[in-house]
């Protein structure tokens, strides 16, 4: 009997020291997620490998450059220190083709999302001499001359060239004009759709440079309304607020008319190619081949047909020499994964023309296209050739869309070997001669552990584990995150991932909070590491889902272009499904599901919440387009075709036509300077919802982008979120 009541007294303490022990773990705050990096993870920046495929460098502190050593990790020596220069610090570096002199990117002012305005400055490596790049205003795009005696920039939309040897400039295009004439960069357009800010390039010779050349004298203007803000002390434009305007073409408008040039250093000429008399085309990369051959691609409005063109410097005509044509869109991200062969007459590219994102070797001159890969799985990123072994290295979903995994095969598309051995997402970045490789690894459950291999997968050492991180979380109580899937009414299996309150208990009923993006090809469900505020939502004993509908990546070409002419229809669907299949759970509250997303994901919640108002309680909708037809034309058409063309594909899943079966709680929240998606989205729908009789919450934040920061601002907008949520879920 007393053994018996000793055993129970002890269970009973020992119960009560770990229902303390619980209690005394830490609670997430916002402040840890908005203001101070609390869960951020270590990582390596600034990393580039060297010639010699021996060594790499790493950008530490933002004011030095440090030489290690591939195969030992052994410090080589530190490249530039800032403290011997006279400059305060500087942002990213690049080093010359011969590595004797590096170009010092400083004092960077943001023009668009990929575009800046900074100063340069130019240290010679033997000479120890720093000098500044040019006296005469500030540069974009500044880039090595392939012997390193020279490099090239843009300044107020034209050319110029500075001599490193005997420190002159010289202006090679002069026609550049603000809102008229771009010369050597891309418009916004081009910039924000197509991926990239360069628009020229040195031959591998250096003896030209081809450009870009865009007239955007008939695309129409946009003009936003700059106010005061965070202007410390009353100004003019206090009273009298600043207008912005740039060329942004919208579905259906005309864009810039390209053309592309070449431009001789010796001879100081200049000469067009001939690019087809179609001008309502694209040009979204210019790349030169190993034989000072340039290549031109070459996309119709469509966007359904991709061809390349082979030009000479000096000459006029250019020939097709390789044709993609697909039945929906060409996907933006194949113009990057371009590989010209040493052998001068084969290149790598990839396409969808199997279905799935596949890399096939096509002839320079003779037009044959041959498979190298060619399964049922998407390639997600193509990291380069090495001609010695004749072998490609590249990143796949094959083992699951979910994950991701390093490849290696041979050209003739034999011998692949998988070099990545953890389950979860793998990225690789691969020295210049492929000897090593530094793989970035996480899962929903491992944070961010960077680590060393040779070529053959075979680890080297550990560079980051991120164990801090690790034993800072084992103080705080929560669940991580966990994936799963299930089959929608129309048996599409989709894949999501779910964070449960730390003390789940599956016997009560919890509210839901969806978050997603579900754009085009866009994919949010990784088993890989992210740790945000969904967490901190998680610990107010609310349920955190996100699911990927159709539409999304990795799963092939008709999943993820079914929504072709018809953004918003089946990704909505789909919404409503995962609100239909969590309501089904026994442990959640159906009548309190809400759903969240910023830009593509606030369409989506203004679609579901006013589509899907028997579904959804609550929804928060950030920067969100709310009419395809205010969006711009590039991207917009390549899913949607124009407007002309695809009427009710724009009109039939436009929230705007639809606010009026809003029933629950909705937060509208939008930047009024967004350059991205205009605020005049937000303000059309307001104008949608008043005329419907619908009250909801609305928040403009003065002067703030498409991202919605700066001072105090991203700290702002979550605490109003996060009421929200608690309020009206």
């Amino acid at each position: 009997m007393k053994k018996f009541t000793l055993s129970i007294f002890l269970c009973i303490l020992f119960s009560s020291f770990l229902s303390l022990n619980a209690q005394e773990k830490k609670k997430f705050t916002l402040e840890d997620f908005m203001l101070y990096g609390t869960f951020r993870s270590e990582s390596l920046y600034g990393l580039r490998s060297l010639n010699s495929g021996v060594s790499y460098t790493t950008l530490e502190k933002g004011n030095s450059i440090v030489k290690y050593n591939y195969a030992t990790g052994v410090q080589e020596g530190v490249v530039l220190n800032i403290g011997e220069l006279e400059i305060e610090n500087f942002s990213d570096y690049a080093f010359s083709a011969d590595e004797t002199k590096i170009l010092l990117i400083t004092d960077v002012e943001s023009i668009f999302r990929h575009s800046y305005t900074a100063t340069h400055y130019v240290y010679d490596l033997a000479a120890k001499k720093l000098t500044k790049l040019s006296e005469n205003g500030r540069q974009e795009l500044a880039t090595f001359s392939p012997d390193g005696t020279k490099v090239a920039f843009v300044r107020n939309n034209n050319i110029y060239i500075k001599n490193l040897a005997d420190n002159t400039e010289t202006q090679i295009t002069t026609d550049g004009k603000f809102n008229e004439i771009i010369n050597g960069k891309p418009d916004w357009v081009y910039e924000e759709e197509f991926g990239y800010s360069q628009a020229f390039a040195w031959s591998p010779d250096g003896a030209n440079i081809a450009y870009c050349k865009f007239n955007e004298s008939a695309v129409k203007e946009f003009t936003m309304t700059m106010f005061a803000g965070m202007a410390p002390k009353l100004t003019d434009n206090v009273l009298y607020p600043e207008t912005r305007t740039w060329k942004y073409p919208k579905a259906g408008d005309a864009n810039s008319v390209l053309s592309v040039h070449c431009y001789n250093l010796a001879s100081t000429k200049t000469n067009v190619f001939d690019i087809g008399s179609n001008t309502d085309i694209y040009i979204p990369r210019i790349k030169w081949n190993n034989t000072n051959e340039l290549i031109i691609f070459r996309v119709n409005r469509l966007q359904n047909k991709l061809e390349l063109l082979l030009a000479k410097p000096g000459i006029p005509e250019t020939k097709a020499i390789y044709t993609d044509e697909n039945k929906f869109f060409i996907d933006e991200s194949i113009f990057d994964y371009t590989t010209f062969l040493p052998d001068n007459k084969n290149f790598i590219i990839a396409s969808e023309r199997n279905g799935y994102m596949q890399l096939y070797l096509c002839g320079l001159y003779d037009n044959t296209v041959k498979p190298i890969t060619n399964g049922t799985y998407d390639i997600t990123a193509y990291y380069g050739f090495e001609p010695k072994s004749s072998t490609i290295y590249y990143q796949s979903a094959e083992s699951h869309a979910t994950k991701r995994d390093v490849y290696a095969i041979k050209l003739d598309g034999k011998k692949k070997v998988k070099l990545s051995t953890l389950s979860g997402t793998n990225n690789a970045a691969f020295s210049t001669t492929f000897k090593y490789f530094i793989n970035y690894y996480s899962s929903a459950k491992t944070p961010t552990v960077i680590t060393m291999h040779d070529n053959t997968g075979k680890q080297l050492r550990e560079l980051v584990n991120n164990d801090k991180l690790k034993q800072k979380l084992a103080d705080y109580n929560f669940n991580y995150k966990e994936l799963f899937s299930f089959k929608t009414s129309e048996n599409v299996e989709l894949n999501g991932w779910i964070i449960k309150p730390a003390n789940f208990d599956a016997t009560k009923q919890y509210p839901v909070w969806l978050t997603q993006y579900s754009g085009p090809n866009s994919q949010q469900v990784f088993d890989s590491w992210s740790f945000g505020w969904d967490y901190l939502l998680a610990q107010k004993d609310i349920i955190v889902v996100c699911v990927d509908g159709r539409g999304t990546g990795a799963r092939g070409e008709e999943f993820r272009k079914v929504t072709y002419k018809e953004l918003g229809k089946y990704e909505v669907a789909d919404q409503i499904e995962v609100a239909k299949y969590l309501g089904a759970q026994t442990y959640v509250d159906k009548s309190r599901i809400g759903i969240w997303g910023w830009s593509y994901g606030g369409f989506m919640a203004l679609n579901a919440i006013t589509q899907g108002a028997d579904y959804f309680k609550a929804a928060i909708a950030v920067a969100p387009v709310t009419n395809w037809r205010y969006y711009d034309n590039i991207y917009t058409e390549r899913y949607m075709r124009t407007p002309q063309e695809n009427a009710s594909g724009y009109d039939n899943n436009s929230p705007i036509n639809h606010a009026a079966k809003l029933k629950g709680k909705l937060l509208l929240v939008h930047g009024s300077a967004d350059d991205n998606v205009h605020v005049q989205n937000s303000m059309e729908m307001s104008e949608a919802l008043v005329q419907a009789g619908k009250q909801f919450d609305y928040f403009i934040y003065t002067n703030r982008n498409h991202g919605i920061y700066g001072g105090k601002t991203r700290m702002h907008l979550y605490t109003k979120m996060l009421d929200f949520i608690q309020t009206n879920l």
